[in-house]
């Protein structure tokens, strides 16, 4: 990739979320037509949160692997592990995810981030800190052509 690139280079980000009011901490609410791309939007409203992901450049790529026993507990892990690289690997901020391999009978997923390490100047200050992900109130709803996540994030 140029080093000249910038943001208004790229496409605006697709973003299938939203955010719901809670008394303390934030909902966030993803769909997709599959199980994977609501995940997939889940933790992108994440990152959406702690900085616009439309500043975002695609210049680096991370992969994370998430293992857990039910629907619940593979989001709550999934989520986690990106939440971690936010935290260290010089703060790394995905303007895109992608889930590779989503294993339904063994509750494994295999997924790449895209995106770059934070840097004040450019993304504006660092919206608010995401400190965790919650149980509380979570839900994936798996339909026939659509599923529904809710996930409270911890501000």
């Amino acid at each position: 990739m140029s080093e000249c690139a910038k943001a208004s280079d790229y496409d605006e980000v697709v973003k299938q979320f939203e955010y719901l009011d809670h008394t303390a901490d934030v909902q966030i609410h993803s769909w997709g037509k599959t199980v994977e791309e609501a995940f997939e939007h889940a933790c992108l409203g994440m990152f959406n949160y702690m900085t616009d992901v439309d500043g975002v450049l695609p210049r680096k790529t991370v992969e994370i692997t998430a293992e857990g026993t039910d629907y619940l507990s593979l989001l709550y892990h999934f989520m986690d592990e990106f939440l971690f690289l936010s935290c260290t690997d010089d703060y790394f901020m995905a303007r895109q995810i992608e889930i590779l391999e989503f294993d339904k009978e063994k509750w494994k997923i295999r997924a790449r981030g895209y995106g770059e390490d934070f840097e004040r100047a450019r993304h504006g200050g660092k919206g608010t800190e995401v400190k965790a992900i919650t149980y509380s109130a979570m839900k994936v709803l798996p339909e026939a052509d659509k599923t529904d996540i809710f996930v409270i994030i911890d501000i």
